[in-house]
């Protein structure tokens, strides 16, 4: 069977671009699927491909990594999260401050970004007083409705 690189290199691109876990791509018999677990490449018969980091014996306990940040859901009772699909702003025009940084402290009704949509500036405000501890988002950054955007504690 010819491992077609190219295309494996393409698909590993895409799920770095997209955040996704796994992508499949498939003509007639012939498929490549390639997860953050791996590479499967199948044509009757299926070749999983393990990468380095993978542990040798995955039945062990493994440490758990401290340096993977934690997730933040919409579900954390200071999360502040995106009310529509666009892009943020973290400032109100190129070379000025941000609106917020980790470790600020601010109050309700605080412009916290902006979000622009369609074409428009959408302020977004802080719905409480408090710290802020995680700031989710970067400048210019694209974000999606329910997108956690920062955290105030």
């Amino acid at each position: 069977m010819k491992i077609d690189s190219d295309a494996i290199r393409e698909l590993s691109s895409l799920l770095e671009e997209t955040g996704l876990t796994e992508i499949e791509v498939a003509d007639g018999d012939k498929s490549i699927r390639v997860s953050k677990g791996g590479v499967v490449m199948s044509a009757g018969a299926v070749q999983q491909v393990t990468p380095a980091n993978m542990p040798s014996d995955p039945t062990q306990p493994q440490p758990a990594s401290t340096d993977a940040p934690s997730v933040i859901t919409g579900e954390h009772p200071g999360a502040v999260t995106s009310p529509m699909v666009g892009t943020a702003y973290m400032q109100s025009e190129p070379g000025a401050p941000p609106f917020v940084s980790k470790g600020a402290q601010i109050n309700a009704g605080d412009t916290i970004l902006i979000i622009e949509a369609m074409k428009v500036m959408n302020p977004i405000k802080a719905d409480r007083s408090g710290t802020v501890t995680q700031v989710l988002v970067e400048n210019g950054q694209p974000v999606e409705f329910g997108d956690v955007l920062i955290v105030i504690e």
